[in-house]
């Protein structure tokens, strides 16, 4: 397998580990987006979320409060992105499971440029909800 996180994980490739249990290793970004932008990756190579076993998605998100408050004590940043990209039209670049911890200070000029779209009318927004309800 040539995944780059796969590599860091068997020490093929150096990294700066923060965290590290049986099941995930935490790493500085190399091209962060402010210092101390951290991502958690699981061990086991999963695509990404979707195709986790629901213990690893549990376990992911205690990490995750723990590293966030190490970070932003540790950082005295103003506040934290936590994201999970997923797909290529959802922003993954890298296809094995990992999720991003970026501090964000009020100056830091960096915006998620997420555009926002209404729904046309409460009916509009009804549909949607009960098309997602159908597969839960």
């Amino acid at each position: 397998m040539d995944c780059i996180f796969c590599k860091i994980i068997n020490n093929e490739l150096p990294s700066c580990k923060i965290y590290e249990d049986e099941e995930f290793l935490a790493i500085l970004d190399i091209m962060p987006i402010n210092y101390g932008h951290t991502l958690i990756i699981p061990k086991a190579h999963f695509k990404h979320i979707l195709d986790m076993p629901e213990s690893y998605a549990e376990n992911i998100y205690k990490i995750v409060k723990k590293l966030s408050q190490a970070i932003k004590e540790a950082l005295k940043c103003d506040g934290l992105n936590i994201i999970q990209n997923v797909e290529k039209a959802g922003g993954q670049e890298v296809f094995h499971s990992h999720l991003h911890i970026i501090p964000r200070y009020l100056d830091d000029a960096f915006k998620l440029n997420l555009s926002k779209k209404r729904y046309e009318n409460n009916n509009a927004m009804q549909i949607v909800a009960e098309k997602i309800s159908q597969y839960l």
